[in-house]
Order: C-alpha cells, then sequence, then structure tokens
C-alpha cells in the first residue's frame, strides 16, 4: 500500500494525539506510584544513573533529559538533599561536578519500581506482548527521529 499524502498530516496527527495522550497517562500512573515526595522527575534521573551505573556531569543528565541545566540543577539539589545521589567536584575541573547514585537513591529507585512496574505489567500482559515487542521498535524509531529535530 503507497502512502496517500492527504492522509499523511490526518496520520500525524492520529499518532501524535494518541502519544500524548498516553504520555500524560503513563505519567499519572507513575507519579501516583512514586514513593512519598518523590517526583517523576526524579525517579527518572535516578532511574538513569542506575542504569549507567556511572556517574555524570548535570550538564550530561540535561542533556539526556532535554532539559535546561538550572532544571537538572534543582532536580539534583532535591535528589542530593534527600541523600539519593552523592555530588562531587570534578577534581580536574573546579567548575565542573559529578553525580551519582547512592545506596539509599538505589534503593528509593527500586522501591518506585517496585511501586508501579506491576501496573504497567498488566497492561502489557492485557496489550499482548507480541504487541509490545511489535510497537518497540516503531516507537523507538519515533523516538530516535525526534531526538534528531531538536
Amino acid at each position: 500500500m503507497s502512502d496517500d499524502l492527504d492522509t499523511i498530516p490526518a496520520l500525524a496527527a492520529s499518532l501524535f494525539a494518541e502519544l500524548l495522550a498516553s504520555e500524560q497517562l503513563a505519567r499519572a500512573l507513575v507519579t501516583r506510584s512514586l514513593p512519598g515526595g518523590m517526583q517523576l522527575s526524579h525517579f527518572s534521573v535516578l532511574n538513569l544513573l542506575a542504569h549507567l551505573n556511572e556517574e555524570r556531569t548535570p550538564a550530561q543528565l540535561a542533556e539526556a533529559f532535554h532539559v535546561n541545566r538550572s532544571a537538572m540543577t534543582n532536580t539534583i539539589s532535591r535528589l542530593e538533599w534527600a541523600g539519593h545521589v552523592h555530588v562531587r567536584p570534578d577534581w580536574d575541573d573546579a567548575r565542573r561536578k559529578f553525580v551519582a547514585i547512592s545506596p539509599a537513591g538505589r534503593a528509593a529507585r527500586d522501591a518506585a519500581l517496585a511501586a508501579f512496574l506491576p501496573r504497567i505489567s498488566t497492561i502489557v500482559r492485557d496489550l499482548g506482548a507480541s504487541q509490545v515487542r511489535l510497537a518497540l521498535p516503531v516507537l523507538r524509531r519515533l523516538r530516535e527521529r525526534l531526538e534528531d529535530e531538536t
């Protein structure tokens, strides 16, 4: 089937309407499940640091999440205050800092995952694992294309 150019804008509009609605609902589900005081931005940073298992600069974290440095500095400050990250100076360049997840941060991230992952797993089970496996490459390519546009 060839793409009818008249339907591409309508298809794009439908795709983004579904993505935006799904993103909003997913954020709400996860946010409601987070342990007391944790925000989605906090979980996201902890999750990335846990996944990478190495330090990152605030600038690298801001770039990874497509936010400005002041927003990331605020998130890091709150995570540091909660004891979820360690921030240390760069010994080679005193203007820079490095951020690493702390044991308490890893525990908080794990608690957050334990709180919402069962609900998301139920959704995946209801949709069917094979359907989700088919959707993932398309969603990944879409994300990559959107990253290219920023």
